[in-house]
């Protein structure tokens, strides 16, 4: 026994010791969560609470009644002022939280309480760091009972897209038309989660394109020959392919993407409009501009579950006849848009753009001019321009009507 206490025997000894410490350091004590960023997006179709924090969040979640509220409890977080005031995000018409109740409910759990006005389908999920948002945590919150609307299919394609069964069957009949009215579907880009591109003044992309999209409303609705739709008329995010979806659900004869370009040198300038390609893109620049703007779905926050759609309407993106009328739609769109503002690229670009991929509806995608230029940036928010660019859509889609292949 005399040899086990011998300095080398020691050395070993205390040699194995700091292994097990440096283990018991690294993996036994783990950083702790602290929640960075509380968001609430009230929306008419569904809520969503985001909880943003510096490491991923870990969970449960359950359900009480009597009133009906949805619990759920963090681990290895403490309440901070951040979480503290989140009661005060919720808005008093606000369709689906009645309020929000948080606490510490014991050393290492927090308590969040969403006391509910209806019943409703919850979906959480959680998403990994993408451009400035770090973790999320994502509560989305959808009518348990969805009231019947007859001309607007998004609540039910939401449900659809939630459970992963959005596909390229279309079994819905198509909406009443007033003396054979084409269906103009518009699409204001980004929304929620997602603020799209932000100017040097803070201006964001989603609220510029919005109330350029509703001025192309007003306008459209006026002529007895069109009749027009919204992906979205709220401050609301809405996936890509439920974009698609809904514009395909609505038969659409047309479909305009609304958005307002960035790029990283602010001398850059002008308005651009793009089409669908599936055999690569027309340059680099309309490559980024696809990549930078088919992240949105990343950045907006989407649950994995409803992947499916485009991968089966890509087969047939190739149909002449749709992109033949595409490049005819932005080729109009875009000698009106030269009237008002000097072009960045002067023919229609193409790329792969996720939210262009309906197989069977004419799709372009408009940038309305550069919102990372400031002269540009202050243009875009004068109802003086907005007006300019929404007559310049309308008479695209006029000229686009004479031309267009049946």
């Amino acid at each position: 026994m005399s040899d086990s206490f011998s300095p080398s025997r020691r050395l070993l000894i205390k040699g194995i010791a700091a292994v097990c410490l440096l283990s018991v350091s690294r993996v036994g004590f783990t950083a702790q969560a602290q929640m960075v960023a509380v968001r609430v997006w009230p929306a008419s179709s569904y809520t969503r609470i985001t909880l943003e924090s510096n490491i991923p969040l870990v969970y449960r979640q359950f359900a009480l009644t009597s009133p009906d509220r949805i619990v759920i409890d963090i681990d290895d977080l403490n309440l901070n002022s951040v979480l503290s005031n989140i009661n005060t995000l919720v808005q008093a018409d606000d369709p689906y939280i009645k309020q929000l109740r948080v606490g510490q409910f014991d050393k290492k759990t927090v308590r969040l309480v969403i006391e509910l006005k209806q019943g409703v389908n919850p979906n959480m999920f959680t998403l990994k760091p993408i451009a400035e948002f770090k973790n999320r945590l994502v509560v989305d919150l959808y009518p348990a009972r969805p009231s019947s609307i007859d001309d607007d299919p998004l609540l039910a394609l939401l449900e659809e897209y939630n459970k992963g069964e959005l596909s390229q069957t279309d079994h819905t009949p198509p909406p009443a038309r007033s003396n054979n009215a084409v269906i103009v579907v518009l699409d204001p880009g980004h929304g929620g989660e997602d603020p799209g591109a932000i100017g040097y003044n803070k201006t964001r992309e989603k609220d510029i394109v919005l109330q350029i999209a509703r001025r192309v409303r007003d306008l459209i609705k006026k002529e007895p020959t069109m009749t027009v739709y919204m992906t979205r008329n709220e401050d609301v995010f809405l996936p890509l392919k439920v974009r698609v979806a809904k514009a395909r659900a609505l038969h659409a004869d047309l479909f305009i993407s609304i958005h307002a370009d960035a790029f990283n040198r602010r001398e850059a300038k002008g308005s651009s409009v793009y089409a669908l390609s599936t055999r690569g893109a027309s340059s680099s620049a309309a490559s980024y501009l696809a990549q930078t703007q088919n992240e949105s779905d990343e950045i907006g926050g989407v649950s994995r579950s409803g992947d499916e759609y485009l991968d089966h309407t890509i087969l047939d993106l190739v149909q002449k006849t749709t992109t033949s009328n595409s490049l005819v739609l932005g080729a109009q769109i875009l000698a009106q848009m030269k009237k008002i503002n000097p072009l960045h690229k002067k023919t229609v670009e193409q790329a792969g753009f996720a939210v262009l991929k309906a197989p069977d509806v004419p799709s372009v995608l408009v940038e309305t001019a550069f919102i990372s230029n400031i002269a540009e940036e202050r243009k875009l928010k004068t109802a003086a321009f907005q007006n300019q660019v929404a007559k310049a859509i309308l008479d695209g889609i006029k000229g686009y009507i004479k031309l267009r292949k049946i």
